[in-house]
């Protein structure tokens, strides 16, 4: 099978509450009754920066908006292969976390084919975390509060593992966030 190749920087957000996380349930509609956890996040926009990227993929997938202060790290980064039934998408990831207050989610900008892929979502505890989250090793993740960001290095996450091999480019450089 090949697929499409895709490379981007992005952003995501472990919001936590006392001693639960915020979670989306994802989907791949290529893939009828699939559903796994992720965090809150997305791509980063060209100009910004990855702390603004990820206060705008928060506020956009949950209605919550926070001032950037407020967003310890990045706590860790990773390059992520996601082999979904349509694409396989690489991103180098940059993770903030957020203590709040539980609140309602409430999207303010979801894309249509976010609203096609998100199933719903659910603040869990972390120690009863859900089989399939991605990343693997949230509730350690949620425990960094911003001090060094961890290196997690290169995993995948797939619906679809990644059999093709990949085109002889690939754009995403190692080293510090976009400013």
């Amino acid at each position: 099978m090949t697929r499409p190749w895709g490379w981007r920087t992005g952003a995501r957000i472990i919001c936590v509450s006392g001693a639960d996380v915020l979670l989306l349930a994802d989907s791949d509609p290529g893939l009828p009754g699939s559903r796994w956890w992720v965090t809150p996040g997305g791509g980063i926009d060209e100009g910004e920066t990855t702390r603004s990227a990820a206060r705008r993929e928060l506020c956009e997938e949950t209605g919550l908006l926070v001032d950037e202060e407020d967003l310890k790290g990045p706590v860790a980064v990773r390059t992520v292969t996601h082999g979904y039934s349509d694409r396989v998408r690489v991103q180098k990831e940059w993770f903030f976390r957020v203590e709040v207050e539980r609140f309602e989610v409430q999207p303010t900008g979801l894309t249509a084919a976010e609203e096609e892929r998100l199933q719903g979502y659910a603040w869990w505890p972390l120690s009863e975390l859900p089989p399939r989250v991605w990343p693997a090793g949230l509730a350690d993740l949620a425990a960094l509060t911003g001090g060094t960001t961890v290196d997690l290095g290169e995993v995948e996450e797939s619906t679809v593992p990644v059999t093709d091999t990949p085109p002889a480019t690939n754009p995403l450089v190692s080293g510090s966030p976009p400013r």
